[in-house]
């Protein structure tokens, strides 16, 4: 009984996250200019559609270029402080730590009018660098985060044998911690790929005229409802789904190693 009750839970669970999405990728195929039921029919004229965008192709390879770099440059940055905080005993390290990761705790909104702010003041012009920078800020406590979690004891020991053993603080580094680490920054990179890749507020606030993808979407939302964007919905999703199945394929073949 507790068993077939525990299955149910977990269909009904799945069911309620799942359902919207296979709504949105089930009426992208909708032969109709709604995307409503009652179904009219298959058809791939909207992906087609989509394809042939030029717009919507520029935003999502913004938002590709936008993800990748912002994504790696919060991990570099990422391990660097965590190993700065992990490995050295400094002054006031509590408090750089709850600062690190104090953006968690701060509405994206409130975060990006700051960056606003900040750029204008400065006299630098919005672009997709200013948008990759939001993206570093809102990512790095979760990279900081995830590798400080990561340098525990083992790594400690490694690293200790290595300079026993004369190697150079940046032989420790690249031979020792960061092959140690693999699993961590992979999971680091993907996860902040993904936020990076959904982020709206930061995008919208940060860029002009070179827009990201979740931008180009809102501006087509306007307009009203339509198959064309459960198809951009539907094509964000699968890009998504395909980043998280790389990082855990990685995880799994280091893991195997």
């Amino acid at each position: 009984m507790t068993r077939g009750l525990a299955w149910v839970y977990l269909a009904l669970a799945y069911g309620f996250l799942l359902l919207p999405v296979g709504a949105l990728v089930l009426f992208s195929f909708q032969d109709g200019r709604l995307p409503v039921p009652p179904f009219e029919g298959f058809s791939l004229r909207w992906y087609a559609d989509v394809l042939g965008d030029r717009d919507l192709m520029a935003a999502l390879g913004n938002s590709a270029l936008v993800a990748v770099g912002s994504s790696a440059l919060a991990c570099a940055l990422g391990f660097l402080a965590a190993y700065g905080l992990a490995r050295h005993v400094l002054p006031g390290a509590a408090v750089a730590r709850a600062v690190l990761v104090m953006p968690m705790a701060v509405s994206t909104l409130i975060v990006g009018l700051g960056l606003l702010i900040v750029l204008n003041r400065l006299g630098v012009g919005l672009s997709l660098a200013t948008a990759g920078i939001g993206h570093v800020v809102v990512n790095l406590p979760l990279c900081f985060a995830i590798l400080y979690a990561a340098m525990g004891d083992q790594q400690r020991s490694a690293e200790r044998a290595a300079r026993d053993l004369g190697a150079t603080e940046a032989k420790v580094i690249l031979l020792v911690t960061l092959p140690m680490l693999a699993p961590a920054l992979a999971a680091a990179f993907f996860l902040s790929m993904t936020l990076s890749w959904d982020e709206f507020i930061m995008s919208f606030l940060l860029t002009r005229f070179d827009v990201t993808l979740p931008v180009e979407i809102w501006s087509l939302l306007r307009s009203g409802l339509s198959p064309r964007l459960n198809a951009v919905g539907s094509l964000v999703f699968l890009v998504s789904v395909a980043v998280v199945a790389v990082a855990e394929l990685v995880l799994r073949a280091r893991r195997r190693a």
